[in-house]
């Protein structure tokens, strides 16, 4: 949904910009208190595919939604990013919007990468981290074989442009999965998601290079609570980039980095959710989302 000029993109149907480094980002929170719970959205995703949780959180504490820049309602900026650029972002972001550390922090698979790295390099300003399936910088080291060689095949070849055809399809499909979503964000999120498409490509690219290096070369994770979802269910993404016997075996690899993540500190928490895929999990099972941040709330204001 970027646009060549300020004035010509729209404004965000929720939150509003902030100027932070010459940059326009937008920012969305309700509720009120602290420590307040901040998402960081998967690649391909902004702030306002977390709204439904988003509302529920805020009547426990201050949330917050946001859009990096490059997605979103924010402006545009090359694809794709360091870490340390995203992390340092997002800390000049949140005093600019008058929200004070300590926060906790909700990454969701590329997001998830992004929170572990803002604690990592910021400690004293996270008070919690809920990781939802988080992308990790061993994945591609510890696949089965298969996969590094077919995401290289992926990645070498060009998108296509979509036909009306399959446009329409997409429209119709979109209107479906957000018919949940309150009335002032759901056409704009449609219409985001069928212009803005090729972001997680292109967010995704520099993961297992620049993102890994930087995510080992960093300090151990702090020592507050952090609990790890595990997605196990089916995802129709997943299921038509991979073979079914590969995807099981991802999975497998998928829940044991995770269990060894959330062991990395003392207090860590490993979950697995059966019946929830990757990219939606936040919606298929959003009861085990809140109560997850429920528990880092409980835990951080002892």
């Amino acid at each position: 949904m970027n646009r060549a000029t300020p004035e010509t993109r729209p404004q965000p149907p929720l939150g509003r910009l902030y100027d932070v480094g010459g940059r326009r980002l937008m920012l969305h929170r309700s509720g009120s208190g602290g420590p307040a719970v901040v998402f960081l959205p998967g690649a391909g995703l902004v702030g306002l595919d977390y709204v439904n949780t988003h509302d529920r959180v805020a009547e426990l504490t201050t949330s917050v939604l946001y859009d990096r820049a490059g997605t979103g309602w924010s402006d545009p900026v090359g694809l794709p990013r360091t870490a340390a650029a995203v992390t340092d972002e997002l800390r000049a972001l949140l005093p600019a919007a008058g929200i004070p550390a300590p926060y906790v922090l909700v990454g969701h698979s590329l997001g998830g990468a992004y929170a572990r790295h803002y604690a990592q390099r910021f400690p004293g300003e996270v008070a919690g981290l809920l990781l939802l399936d988080p992308t990790h910088e061993d994945f591609l080291v510890r696949a089965p074989k298969q996969v590094p060689e077919m995401l290289e095949k992926m990645k070498s070849q060009d998108l296509p442009e979509p036909t009306e055809e399959q446009i329409q399809l997409s429209r119709e499909a979109l209107a479906r999965h957000f018919a949940a979503w309150p009335d002032s964000v759901r056409d704009a999120l449609i219409e985001h998601h069928l212009t803005a498409w090729r972001t997680a490509w292109n967010e995704d690219k520099n993961l297992y290079t620049d993102v890994a290096d930087e995510l080992r070369g960093a300090p151990a994770l702090p020592d507050v609570p952090l609990i790890v979802l595990t997605a196990m269910g089916h995802d129709p993404t997943q299921a038509h980039l991979w073979p079914g016997d590969l995807l099981r075996e991802i999975n497998e690899m998928k829940r044991t980095i995770h269990a060894e993540l959330a062991a990395s500190v003392p207090r860590g928490e490993h979950r697995v959710l059966d019946d929830a895929g990757h990219g939606w999990m936040h919606e298929e099972r959003a009861d085990a989302v809140l109560g997850a941040i429920t528990d880092l709330l409980r835990a951080a204001q002892t």
